[in-house]
Order: C-alpha cells, then structure tokens, then sequence
C-alpha cells in the first residue's frame, strides 16, 4: 500500500508539472501565432490513449509516463519530422520567427515551471505557514553518526554555531557544511565550549550515506505494528523505553542503534513506566525493531512558527523559490565535481518517489510538487541538445553571430542529445535497483 500511495503522489505530480511546462511553450507559441500540431500528456508511440482535436491542435493522453510534449511546426524536436522540414518555411512555423520570439517560446516551460513553484510556495505559505525546530532548542542534544564520532562529535553535544555563525534552523546545518564549505562546528559538551573540525572529505562520506547527525529525542511509546515483539513482551503505549539489558539508551536514534546490532538475540528492554523501572525480555526480529511507532519527537520541542497573511505570502514564497533554486544549483555543482562521487548518489523515478511521504499529506505533497518543478526548470535549461537549453544555447549563439545553425546540424544534435538523455535515464535508474540488492 505504501509503494501505491507514493506512486501515486510521483504521477499526480508529475502530471501536473508536465502539463504546466507545455502549457509554457504553448501559450508562447500562440502569442507569436506559430502553430501548435499536438500537446500531449505523457509520450505516444504508435498509440494515444484518448485524442482529440480542437483547431489545428490534436490534444491527447500517452501511455508512455515519462514526461509529456508539445509538437510545434517548423521545430526540429524529439519527433525528428525530416519532411516536414524539408519543405519551404511557412510564417505559422518556428523556423520563420524571429531568434527573440524562438527564444520565449523555448524558453517558456522552464519560466511557467518557475512561476508554478513560487505560487505553491506562496499557498503553503498562506495556508500553513512555517514550522522549523531552532538549533538552540536542541534540548537533548545530537546523536551522532559514525561520520559525526569519527570527527569527535559525541552523543549530546548542544550545536552553538557553524564556522562561529548561528544557524537558526537545524535542517540547515548540514546544507550550511556541504554547500559552502564550512570547516569548524562550536558545541556545548557537559558546560565546555569546543571546537570540532570538519574533515576535508566531510562532503564525500556524507554523501556516500546521506546522514550525520540526529537530534535527540525521548523514546515514548506511541502505537505498536501489528506482531510487535515489544507488545507481546508487556510493553504499554505511553512507555519510556531508556536502554538495554541495563545499558542506558535514554533515546530514540540510539536505542535504534543498538537493537539493529542485536538481531537474534533475546534482549532485556528498560522500561520507564510512571517512574518505574522495568524491564521485558524481547526478542530482536531480523529487520531489527522491536515493532514500536515512537511519539511524534516534535512534542517535546518548542518549534519556532511563522504565519503569513496573503500579501505577505507572495514575497515570502518568491524567497523560498529562489533558495530552491540556489540549493538545486549547488546540487548540480556537487554532482558534476568528480572529487565528490557525489554521481554515485544520482536517483531516478524510485529515488524521487521515495521523497513522498508513505501517508497523503497535502502539505508535503504541495512542497515535493513546488520542489520538483524546480528541478524540472533548471535540469530543462541545462544546455544540452534535446532540452529546452540546448535550443536556447543554439538561438543564443544565433543571436550573437548573426547566424543560425543549419537543420542538418540541429538533427545530428537532436540525437546526440537524446542518447544521452537516455544513458542518463537509464544510469540514474539502474543507481536505484542497485541500491534495492543492496540493502
């Protein structure tokens, strides 16, 4: 059932983001009267689904879900129509308009997927505003991740200040280390200020595992899965689960730690129930957990929260938009610096399915939907042929020298561009059935 509902969260997504990004060129391609042969939701090859044809514009369903596609006359695209464009130029057609005109209409799905982004962050804004948990509210401190203990974090450290700056929230902590390079974290330990020096290959390793450190949390017991060992052992909703066989485990991240290294073993949970010590023999299945939903570790913090009017709302979004936008950037720059290896972590459809939740949530939906049409824009404007930036790249250069390359010349860049959009594709999406034997 999870699988489903993630699955559907992707397609509904990306349904929308597609018809958006088409919809970009297409009201371009209007406004400067060039005919539009066909928009079509999703790929067709050899059959449509559902067609049907308004005007000069065949509108239709694919069966093919990998993205979506307007065929604009006069343009060599991903249809590669060679007799089309061995006729004479016709003034409806791409090819007869002017570069400037040319350029909008390319450029129109990645400034609609933009625009998109800002409003949704602008209505999430509005209708949900904004909850962060602040560094300086880490009562119980950090757990650490082997990367974190072997640059000499420890458990329990209290997060003071990154390169001797404040940084308000927590989750932009580690963004503040890999995207610009900070080299030191202060913390409190036990009442002592130190030091901690971030090692060089910090970006790599981190990247390697996509973890570090965690804040601390008690670990209460909310519900239990069905067949939970922990039930079945005595275990009671509203429990304090604090160690193992008399190790003190006092939370959450470190109890699930320590279980994962037990798997087989009959183990003794202690328990703090009303401020009685207990303690219930378990034994560890071999996933490693006990079968226990801890409460929400929101409740034992004080989160920070801003709340937004409507016109305070659209200034507030175009910001969160344009940090997406820097962040994705940075992104990009990690992925294609070989010192990194941060390629190794390239994802295809599971990896993006996977940042939707395993439960519909409109809030998250809305905030994956606003992100990924980010990435949508800026992957789209990568100047690579068969993208919308390979065409702006070409109709720059056009518009620079004065001369416009030939349409032998776009049709050998078209493929070139297509093969290795397809080897990226296909090199992304193996990374993720890697990732699933490896596990």
């Amino acid at each position: 059932m999870t699988v489903l509902v993630k699955a559907a969260q992707l397609l509904l997504s990306l349904s929308i983001l597609v018809i958006i990004h088409e919809f970009g060129h297409f009201i371009f391609a209007k406004i400067f009267k060039t005919r539009v042969e066909k928009f079509y939701l999703f790929f067709n090859p050899w059959f449509s689904l559902f067609k049907v044809k308004k005007g000069e514009t065949e509108y239709g369903l694919g069966w093919l879900p990998l993205g979506g596609y307007v065929k604009i006359a006069g343009m060599i695209d991903e249809s590669m129509d060679k007799e089309a464009m061995k006729k004479e130029p016709q003034p409806w057609e791409f090819r007869s308009k002017p570069s400037g005109q040319r350029l909008l209409i390319m450029l129109g799905g990645v400034l609609f997927n933009v625009i998109f982004a800002f409003l949704i962050y602008t209505m999430i804004l509005f209708a949900w505003g904004e909850k962060y948990l602040p560094t300086a509210n880490l009562k119980y401190g950090i757990i650490c991740d082997t990367l974190a203990l072997d640059m000499g974090l420890q458990h329990g450290d209290k997060i003071l200040t990154v390169d001797h700056k404040t940084i308000e929230d927590f989750h932009d902590l580690v963004p503040e280390i890999v995207y610009n390079g900070a080299k030191t974290i202060q913390v409190d330990r036990n009442g002592e200020v130190l030091t901690i020096n971030v090692p060089d290959d910090f970006v790599t390793r981190y990247l390697e595992k996509k973890s570090f450190i965690y804040y601390a949390y008690p670990f209460v017991v909310r519900d239990f899965v069905s067949g939970s060992p922990a039930r079945q052992a005595g275990i009671l909703a509203d429990d304090r689960i604090v160690g193992i066989d008399g190790r003190e485990l006092p939370f959450f991240d470190l109890f699930a730690m320590e279980i994962r290294n037990r798997i087989g073993d009959t183990v003794l949970v202690n328990v703090d129930r009303n401020g009685e010590s207990l303690a219930f023999s378990v034994i560890v299945p071999e996933n490693g957990k006990i079968g226990v939903y801890p409460v929400d570790p929101k409740l034992f913090f004080e989160l920070k929260e801003v709340r937004y009017g409507l016109f305070a709302a659209f200034p507030a979004g175009i910001k969160k938009g344009v940090e997406t936008i820097s962040s994705y950037l940075k992104d990009l720059k990690l992925i294609f610096n070989p010192e990194t290896k941060a390629y190794k972590s390239l994802g295809g459809f599971i990896a993006i399915g996977n940042i939707f939740p395993a439960a519909w949530n409109w809030e998250i939906f809305w905030n994956m939907t606003a992100f990924l049409s980010i990435m949508l824009a800026v992957l789209n404007v990568l100047p690579i042929p068969a993208l919308d930036g390979g065409h702006v790249f070409f109709l720059s250069f056009e518009m620079i020298t004065g001369r416009r390359p030939s349409d032998k010349f776009m049709e050998i860049a078209q493929i070139i561009g297509m093969v290795l959009l397809l080897a990226l594709v296909l090199y992304a999406n193996g990374n993720d059935i890697l990732k699933l034997f490896q596990k």
